[in-house]
């Protein structure tokens, strides 16, 4: 049986906060309720009303979704408010609502578009802004791209975005690669706070978050984001799901999702539902199921590759006039397998059981009165533990981790030159358990971070600039000045880190930006004191407690474009990025006493640049093509030689006929040879794979159902990814369909 960490005093404590400013708030002098706007959503073309579009305000998660004859009522403040309406087939559309008291039934027509038009974007940024002001290279995917390329993992959903790469060890534990830069580079977020797992330490752990319940998912490529501190050297992954309410919706609003998977013999469905509760508490509720077996190849099975997940959240909030306190649970449970095969490995693979419960509570305070215009605070407490198991019931190695943490955000408006800015901070405290065959000691670590940030509006040129220090000690369970690895002892880093960025509008639809950061990261428990066999890895680890902090600093050009009529769509980015201290796994070439190949922790001065493309062309009427491509050269800087596990040059083509009401796609996935490898490391050929992809909307019985088909891997191409572990011995998914049904109500 599973012993576990106490969380009761942490679970008490943070209830007892969500009490007290529960308390405080209420205790707020009483206004009228926020005006309700009445309106109509219709198809330009024939005026037919649209059900299952969404209605939102910019800046807020305030949002409805149209009834059945395409009508909404939407909550607003006083004041001048943004509403921008989005549904799938047509161009999202903005209009200003200056005095709501002076606004009659507001009638939105939307224009068909074949082409999915930028969407906004909150992640790195001081407010939502659209995707093509953003001050370095970032991309969306919204609700409406969701309903077409959800499937089971983030990294999997994300794949196709230009400069992302998936890192495979089957299809349970697939985790996302930033430009070369995967695991404890890139930060993962939901709702803008840190996901506590093990994901960032080892190719075998999965990412403990399920994108069926997304609401959309943001990526911000390279480092500088101020904002979330150390560990967004690489970039920065948020998954939005909206877990606490920030406002009471008028009726009943939720999705359904369910899908299925021939590759792998899968099944999975999704469930979220959002209503009132009362006057002024709303209450979001959301389940989610997986299960799947094997994965098939073309060159038969991949055994021991099945998952079965599940997870349960609600959340709820208290909404004032100028404000809302909101708290959250969630619990997630996900069992998978790792395949065999592997040196030294189990040769029926090993069986892998993780469970993370997490409590989060949020709080805003709007119109503060002097410099600063809103106040953000969030606490949050979770817990993570993970099982690998050689058979069901004899244990071979043991992660947990325990993390609480709080971040607080005051912002400012205009002030002298600054037309905006934020000051905030960070602390966080986390425990590391190990268990097994694995003889890293338990450890905690401690973090303190500030920042400041600014934005400088000189039409037509924006400068963005920051600032942050960040403190970190990390102490083992115990001193050992005679370990195998070398003296293991308490360590501290400290770093300022920093960002200066120029967004220029040239002339409209045409923007230059460039941005140059300064991104710091700490070595990881794991890098640090790893003594052992990691049983689902295959591989014995050697930790280096004489590591330095990691220095990244980065440089990012780009250029977007899209013409008067938005029939074409392009962005081209270049970057580079020198990380002094890198810090790599390198496969020693030798094997230890059980047979496992030994990685030692090294650090070195590395270089990573490249270039990322991508155009999108409505050709005539509904017909569309599309082209995006990526690459990115890693190497040590002092040798020249080539750093392992670079993903090779990659890139997509499509060409598509999507009306408004049904669409079908054509993609081509293509990748180079990658002979650019570190020491033993093997050289993996090129491939081209395609896939079909079609899909249909219709209303049904008031409600947006989407069906979606996918016929992926059409040749049954025997190809392999240079960053799957399994490579060697097997290659990726065959043919297979994937069907993903969704009902927006």
């Amino acid at each position: 049986m599973r012993s576990r960490i106490n969380r009761l005093p942490a679970l008490c404590t943070a209830t007892a906060c969500v009490v007290g400013c529960l308390c405080a708030q209420t205790s707020a002098q009483a206004q009228e309720a926020p005006s309700g706007l009445d309106g109509l959503v219709r198809a330009a073309v024939d005026r037919q009303p649209l059900a299952g579009a969404r209605v939102s305000v910019v800046n807020s998660n305030t949002y409805v979704i149209t009834e059945g004859d395409g009508s909404f009522r939407l909550q607003l403040d006083d004041g001048e408010d943004m509403i921008r309406v989005e549904r799938l087939g047509y161009a999202p559309t903005e209009v200003v609502i200056s005095d709501i008291s002076m606004t009659d039934r507001l009638v939105i027509d939307l224009e068909e578009s074949a082409l999915e038009l930028e969407g906004l974007v909150v992640t790195g940024a001081l407010s939502e802004r659209a995707q093509d002001q953003a001050i370095r290279p970032t991309s969306v995917i919204s609700q409406v791209e969701l309903q077409r390329k959800l499937v089971s993992t983030v990294a999997s959903t994300l794949k196709s975005e230009p400069g992302i790469a998936v890192s495979t060890m089957g299809p349970a534990a697939s985790l996302p690669v930033i430009r070369g830069l995967s695991g404890d580079r890139l930060l993962v977020l939901e709702d803008g706070v840190r996901i506590t797992d093990v994901s960032n330490t080892h190719a075998d752990h999965a990412n403990a978050i399920n994108p069926m319940s997304a609401r959309r998912i943001e990526v911000v490529r390279g480092p500088g984001a101020i904002i979330y501190g150390s560990n967004a050297i690489g970039g920065v992954i948020n998954v939005i799901r909206d877990e606490i309410p920030d406002f009471v919706p008028e009726d009943v609003t939720g999705t359904v999702t369910l899908q299925g998977q021939s590759v792998t013999s899968g099944a999975g469905g999704a469930a979220s539902m959002f209503l009132p509760l009362a006057e002024r508490v709303p209450l979001r509720l959301e389940a989610s199921y997986r299960t799947s077996g094997d994965l098939k190849t073309p060159l038969g099975s991949l055994g021991n590759t099945g998952v079965d997940s599940w997870s349960l959240a609600a959340g709820t909030s208290w909404v004032g006039d100028r404000g809302y306190v909101g708290l959250s649970g969630l619990g997630h449970v996900n069992n998978y397998g790792i395949p065999g095969g592997f040196v030294g490995g189990h040769e029926a693979g090993v069986g892998i059981e993780s469970e993370r419960v997490s409590f989060k509570a949020v709080t805003e305070r709007r119109e503060l009165g002097g410099p600063f215009t809103t106040l953000n605070a969030n606490a949050s407490f979770s817990y993570y533990d993970q099982l690998e198991m050689e058979t069901p019931t004899i244990l071979g190695t043991r992660f947990q981790r325990q993390s609480a943490g709080s971040d607080v955000i005051a912002r400012f408006g205009s002030i002298g030159p600054i037309s905006s800015g934020a000051l905030g901070g960070r602390a966080s405290w986390e425990s590391f358990g190990f268990g097994g065959s694995l003889y890293t000691p338990n450890s905690e670590r401690l973090n303190l971070g500030m920042f400041t940030y600014q934005e400088i509006d000189l039409d037509p040129v924006r400068l963005e600039a920051g600032i942050r220090y960040d403190w970190t000690q990390t102490t083992p369970e115990r001193e050992d000045r005679d370990s195998d690895i070398g003296h293991v002892r308490r360590r501290t880093f400290a770093s300022l880190s920093g960002s200066v960025g120029l967004l220029y509008n040239w002339e409209p639809g045409f923007v230059m930006g460039a941005n140059v950061s300064r991104a710091f990261r700490t070595p990881d428990v794991h890098e640090l004191f790893s003594e052992g066999p990691h049983l689902a890895a295959y591989s014995f680890d050697v930790g280096n407690p004489d590591l330095e902090r990691e220095i990244g600093t980065g440089l990012d050009i780009f250029m977007r474009f899209h013409d008067e009529g938005n029939r074409v769509h392009a962005e081209l980015s270049g970057f580079a990025n020198w990380i002094d201290g890198y810090v790599y796994g390198e496969d020693t070439g030798k094997l230890s006493r059980t047979r496992l190949p030994i990685y030692q922790y090294f650090g070195d001065d590395a270089a990573f640049k490249g270039f990322e493309a991508e155009i999108d062309w409505v050709v005539s009427g509904a017909f569309k093509a599309a082209v995006s491509g990526a690459y990115v050269r890693g190497e040590i800087r002092e040798s020249l030689e080539p750093l392992p596990l670079m993903p090779p040059l990659r890139g997509q083509m499509a060409l598509a006929y999507e009306p408004t009401d049904w669409f079908v796609r054509l993609e081509s996935t293509f990748a180079a040879r990658q002979d650019r490898i570190g020491e033993f490391e093997t050289a993996t050929d090129g491939y081209e794979r395609f896939d079909l992809v079609s899909g249909v909307s219709r209303t049904i019985a008031g409600r947006l159902n989407v069906l979606t088909i996918s016929l992926e891997n059409l040749t049954d191409e025997a190809y392999r990814n240079h960053l799957s572990r399994v490579k060697e011995f097997m290659p990726e998914a065959g043919r297979g369909v994937t069907v993903n049904y969704r009902v927006v109500f």
